[in-house]
């Protein structure tokens, strides 16, 4: 590689002069000939400035982003729409060049990519291709605890048995649920600590547990189903997506909320406080579930750490009108 002191010598002007014409100083005072002389040497010696050579070296890195679902049903539940926002928002604040791929469809990913996310959980044959195209991956949404993978997810151990305890407080002695089911080889865990919390606590039986698909049609039908048996009067519901189809055969029947059957979902989607009554649900922060596992694929990528983390976005029981303050006995 050429030095200033050769493309000096070549120009007939002093090292000094090389330096800051490459170097754009713009205090110099010079003949653009002899600057235009300095540019043609160095060009002829392949001469690179240091501000050059530290931008060619820069990489940008370049994540996918890999959904386990497909892309309309961001248009069912805003939840799914936040987290993807999240993620789009936080590459493109850090100069992370991102693809977006649905349904995990691997034949459409890019083949030099530095990082994956993966929304969702996937199966294990995915899993193994998915670190084929890169092992500096994160779990959004899901967490693995088996694997080195870094997961970004929310306790919804937690959440479930604080349902439990919030309705049994109040006095309520039976409660159903009303879920979910992405994998048909795996269930929610909402449902799983609801039951087993529940039947510790003598409130929760095998026969007030619906499950469906996250959707609202898919509340309405359950609840519609429900509603033609002995029926519990107070439920959780997975989400606030099937809690609107939930609430709509509750009116159908002729119930009142909260006072025949009360509810809590999770989520709080934006129109959770513009139902009839306003949805009590979990407020979830799935947009920064997003931005976060974007931080943790470039810590990770950065830094090269091969420790898994497990990181837990907090969640928030908000009361409104679906579920009664106080009971009297």
């Amino acid at each position: 590689m050429a030095t200033l002191k050769q493309i000096a010598t070549k120009a007939g002007v002093s090292l000094a002069t090389v330096s800051r014409v490459l170097n754009d100083d713009p205090s110099l005072s010079v003949k653009d000939e002899t600057k235009r002389k300095i540019f043609e040497i160095a060009e002829q010696l392949e001469y690179t400035t240091s501000q050059s050579r530290k931008t060619a070296k820069r990489h940008t890195l370049h994540f996918l982003a890999l959904y386990n679902y497909k892309q309309d049903v961001e248009v069912d539940d805003p939840y799914y729409l936040a987290i993807r926002h999240g993620i789009d928002t936080q590459c493109d604040k850090l100069g992370i060049k991102l693809t977006n791929i649905y349904e995990c469809n691997l034949a459409a990913a890019p083949k030099a990519i530095d990082g994956v996310l993966i929304i969702g959980q996937v199966s294990e044959d995915n899993l193994i291709a998915i670190r084929a195209l890169s092992n500096n991956t994160v779990y959004v949404d899901y967490t693995d605890h088996n694997l080195d993978i870094d997961c970004i997810d929310i306790d919804l151990e937690r959440l479930s048995k604080e349902v439990i305890n919030h309705f049994t407080q109040q006095g309520y002695q039976r409660i159903g649920f009303i879920g979910g089911q992405d994998n048909p080889d795996k269930y929610d865990i909402r449902e799983l600590t609801f039951t087993e919390y529940g039947k510790l606590k003598g409130v929760v039986s095998d026969e007030d547990i619906y499950r469906g698909d996250f959707s609202s049609q898919s509340g309405y039908s359950l609840a519609k189903q429900m509603l033609t048996t002995n029926h519990p009067n107070a439920l959780f519901v997975a989400s606030d997506s099937i809690a609107i189809g939930v609430l709509r055969a509750i009116h159908e029947s002729g119930l009142n909320i909260p006072d025949d059957i009360s509810l809590i979902s999770v989520n709080d989607i934006p129109t959770a406080k513009f139902t009839y009554p306003p949805l009590s649900t979990f407020r979830i922060h799935s947009e920064l579930m997003g931005s976060q596992g974007v931080n943790l694929l470039l810590e990770r990528s950065r830094d090269g750490r091969t420790i898994p983390l497990r990181v837990f976005v907090p969640s928030q029981l908000i009361l409104r009108s679906t579920t009664k303050k106080q009971i009297t006995h």
